[in-house]
């Protein structure tokens, strides 16, 4: 019998075993040369923890809450396409885990099952993540459906004018699957060319018009509270809290857009000092640890998103496995707060972490 996992990393390799290679590559890849990809996750390695010693640690709290909506931790749930190439039991057994796992799952537009099918699996907080096509009443329709399915905030993606060339799927001629939240409005029936079905069908539905004043286009349609995930730099944080956002999450779309965009976790201290408390910033891309958690919490984000191992862990082991994946990066993020002497989320300050700008700034 294989031993079980004992890290979040650990799930990638039985999800690799557990999936057709075309559904591995299309959860896995990055952009292009993949730089961003390797960098999400090797920025979090650059960055050291400056542990306090002799603090009573019996009790650690690692609650917290987003938008007035307390969740266990500061670890949710990211938005990721078509869950059921991992598992047929798809986004249903995704929200199931985040419920049970006490945290907010935010459901991706690019669902397998659709906004109320996921909303009657169980009852929790979520948000839905959307994109917004060229005909504005397919985004005007969901965000009302969300809405009246008990949904509690809007993640607007924002970095995706043209779907990012993902050259995994273009090698292995990735063909997207029915996405059910747009049953009756398009068909996903389009030339590909002989590459990505997946790129094909995006660029012929995303709307590259898009722009800072359909945010407000956006408020006027919902009362919900609405995100801008895709947020890279001081100068978009600055636009997002004048147009309004509710919050903002650091995200290169899991180095699936831009390649050679910043790793999300470098940007994080721009953004926050861009919004100014104003706003929540929350941060995706690259949290495969505790220790991770950790230094973006100690960096101002209020939040991580983690996408690809909840994936794994669906993969592997079906919602069984997506509670896994959440509880390993809980406890770990528990222990570290202990070995660094944080016993609640407001312990945790800039002092407690060291960057590769603090080592070049001590060097001066």
């Amino acid at each position: 019998m294989a031993s079980e996992p004992v890290n979040v990393s650990e799930f990638e390799a039985l999800a690799k075993k557990a999936l057709p290679k075309m559904y591995f590559d299309f959860y896995a890849g990055g952009a292009e040369d993949e730089y961003t990809l390797k960098d999400n996750e090797e920025a979090y390695q650059r960055i050291t923890i400056r542990p306090r010693v002799l603090v009573d640690v019996s009790r650690i709290d690692t609650s917290t809450s987003i938008l007035g909506y307390p969740i266990s931790s500061p670890i949710m749930v990211a938005p990721s396409a078509l869950h059921k190439l991992a598992n047929p039991e798809g986004e249903l057994a995704t929200a199931r885990a985040s419920a049970a796992s006490n945290t907010i799952m935010i459901l991706s537009f690019s669902s397998s099952y659709n906004v109320e099918e996921v909303a009657a699996s169980c009852d929790a907080v979520r948000f839905f993540q959307l994109y917004v096509y060229r005909g504005r009443h397919i985004a005007a329709n969901l965000v009302e459906r969300a809405e009246r399915s008990g949904y509690k905030a809007i993640v607007l993606t924002v970095d995706c004018p043209r779907l990012g060339r993902r050259e995994a799927d273009i090698r292995n001629r990735m063909i997207v699957p029915k996405l059910k939240n747009v049953e009756g409005f398009v068909s996903n029936d389009v030339d590909a060319g002989g590459g990505s079905n997946l790129e094909a069908y995006a660029n012929s539905t995303f709307d590259p018009t898009l722009s800072w004043k359909d945010v407000a286009w956006l408020k006027s349609i919902t009362s919900l509270p609405i995100l801008l995930k895709g947020i890279l730099t001081h100068e978009d944080a600055l636009k997002a809290v004048e147009v309004g956002a509710a919050g903002v999450v650091v995200s290169n779309h899991g180095a699936r857009q831009l390649d050679y965009s910043p790793a999300t976790i470098t940007v994080v201290e721009e953004v926050v000092r861009a919004v100014k408390g104003k706003i929540p910033v929350i941060v995706d891309g690259g949290v495969r640890r505790g220790t991770d958690v950790f230094k973006a919490l100690a960096l101002g984000a209020q939040a991580v998103l983690v996408g690809r191992p909840i994936i794994y862990g669906l993969a592997a082991k079906g919602e069984q496995g997506v509670k896994q994946v959440i509880q390993m990066l809980k406890d770990e993020f528990e222990l570290t707060m202990a070995l660094a002497g944080c016993t609640s989320l407001k312990d945790i300050t800039r002092k407690h972490v060291r960057t590769e700008r603090d080592r070049f700034q001590s060097m001066l």
